[in-house]
């Protein structure tokens, strides 16, 4: 099948990362197992000593237990900010309820008889915990570890989305790049950590007498070690980088600069929402960004020179399927009156707006279209035509989806369906020609090289004149898709590595050949 051979081509390709990715995965799941020990186990044999508290504690640890682990995440960053610290809590918090509430199950299940000739021995109570109680509980006990060392290993993998690593990564990469390959190259290795810590544990569980005694003190051992994992893959980094899934992935991203520069940093992935925060605290230094994003000025960030040329020109335009030009010939009129109208320094002062002072999208949109003399108020819709706007998921691509809601509304009777936030470019790419949608702005390298993904002869033919590769898109999306690329809009948002200003400067890099040189 097509499918295995692309997924054992990736995991040849990518046999390093995955096996930094598997031990950070093991390191952040016995890391919080760890932290549900040391806390659970007690908490379990303090609510056996004070059961009036344990529907308090149990309801407690049920509430942690259903929070969506992503929201919950959100919650921790604001304190804890990103990284391996929030992911670990975030996974002790949900191994809480298994631990605490098979503790205590498992020392009330120790039969009374047995206790009582324990103290008729004259055991003292600590004697009787440590000699009588938890060995007879600890199969019961052992379960709770089991259940929540599974439950960890899934959740870990979202970790991935806040810089804490793990296998995550390639699940996330491949959902933003619609790969099934890239998806599964992290989901097999995760759910094989899982049935491994379920087997391993379960191997412990049938364990009898002194054997099983000795088995639990091995294991809490083990933990520990096991946790450490989690610091070798960092323990020689010069510089880290955090990068979105999409730029990972993408033949224009991570890949694109390995084979023009042999650019290989140790890097984490992040949310794209996260990636300008990781940089501005200093969580990572150097992350993927675009050369109009707004937050560069703001962060005093440095956008490195690509000297050798590995990304190719980035044209905003809108794209539009060629049935709805047919239908509403007044569309690419309306859309056509931002041609030219956004330079990079216009298209970065909008971002600035957005990104840095927070102003909402829509008002930033409908100020520049006033300073333009291009606002016209919105005219009634007589019918049930309506134009089906989608976006990416940052900030640029909702200010432009407000510039043409307003256009449209302003200059034609079409009603206005805006879908934001679709995720990455081949789901929104997927939409509009699937008709999901009827038109999104998108840029010219990115159409080139992810969706078309021509041949390197191909690539090396068109070389980097925007022109050039404008009309090469343009023509193969009628040819292939139905699709029309419109006129530019003005502005060249290419992909950029971005480093902190101060911290470049230091180093002496300015220039992403400077980088990696400093990386080897």
């Amino acid at each position: 099948m097509k499918i295995v051979t692309e997924l054992l081509a990736f995991w040849q390709l990518q046999a390093d990362k995955i096996g930094h990715q598997t031990l950070q995965h093991i390191g952040l799941t016995a890391a919080s197992l760890v932290l549900g020990v040391l806390v659970g186990v007690p908490l379990g044999l303090l609510l056996r000593r004070r059961p009036r508290l344990a529907p308090w504690v149990l309801g407690l640890a049920g509430v942690f237990q259903t929070v969506p682990s992503i929201a919950l995440l959100g919650f921790l960053i604001p304190a804890m900010g990103i990284g391996p610290a929030p992911a670990i809590l975030a996974l002790f918090l949900y191994s809480l309820l298994p631990i605490v509430r098979n503790t205590l199950a498992g020392v009330r299940g120790v039969d009374a008889a047995v206790v009582d000739a324990a103290r008729g021995l004259g055991l003292t109570d600590g004697q009787i915990l440590r000699q009588v109680e938890l060995p007879l509980a600890f199969p019961v006990l052992l379960a709770g570890i089991r259940t929540a060392a599974v439950i960890n290993v899934g959740v870990a993998t979202l970790a991935a989305y806040i810089a804490a690593g793990g296998l995550g990564e390639f699940i996330f990469g491949g959902i933003a790049l619609n790969n099934p390959a890239m998806i599964l190259a992290g989901a097999i290795p995760a759910a094989g950590l899982a049935l491994g810590f379920d087997a391993a544990l379960a191997g412990v569980q049938r364990l009898a007498g002194r054997r099983l005694v000795w088995a639990g003190r091995a294991l809490l051992l083990a933990l520990p070690v096991l946790a450490g994992l989690y610091l070798l893959p960092r323990a020689a980094t010069k510089l880290l980088a955090g990068f979105s899934p999409e730029f990972v992935g993408r033949a224009d991203g991570l890949p694109g600069l390995q084979h023009r520069y042999g650019l290989r940093p140790a890097s984490v992935v992040l949310a794209p929402a996260l990636v300008y925060e990781a940089a501005r605290h200093g969580n990572v230094d150097i992350i993927d960004g675009y050369s109009t994003d707004g937050r560069i000025r703001a962060y005093d960030l440095l956008t490195l020179r690509d000297d050798r040329h590995a990304f190719p020109p980035y044209q905003a335009v809108p794209v539009v399927r060629h049935q709805t030009l047919a239908q509403h010939p007044e569309l690419a009129a309306a859309l056509n009156r931002l041609t030219g109208q956004l330079t990079d320094s216009a298209m970065t002062e909008l971002n600035y707006r957005v990104d840095y002072l927070h102003e909402s999208p829509r008002a930033v949109a409908r100020r520049f279209l006033r300073e333009r003399g291009l606002w016209r108020a919105p005219r009634p819709v007589p019918g049930p035509a309506t134009i089906r706007l989608g976006s990416k998921i940052f900030a640029e691509q909702y200010i432009l989806t407000e510039l043409y809601t307003a256009l449209i509304r302003g200059y034609t009777n079409l009603g206005v369906e805006a879908k934001t936030g679709l995720g990455g470019t081949t789901i929104c790419a997927e939409a509009l020609r699937t008709g999901a949608i009827d038109m999104y702005p998108e840029y010219t390298g990115t159409g080139l090289l992810v969706v078309l993904q021509p041949s390197a002869a191909t690539l090396d033919s068109l070389g980097s004149d925007p022109a050039t590769v404008l009309r090469y898109v343009r023509q193969q999306y009628r040819r292939r898709y139905q699709l029309e690329w419109l006129a530019p809009l003005g502005f060249n948002n290419t992909y950029a590595l971005l480093m902190r200003r101060r911290q470049a400067q230091q180093l002496g890099i300015g220039s992403i050949s400077e980088l990696s040189r400093f990386l080897r």
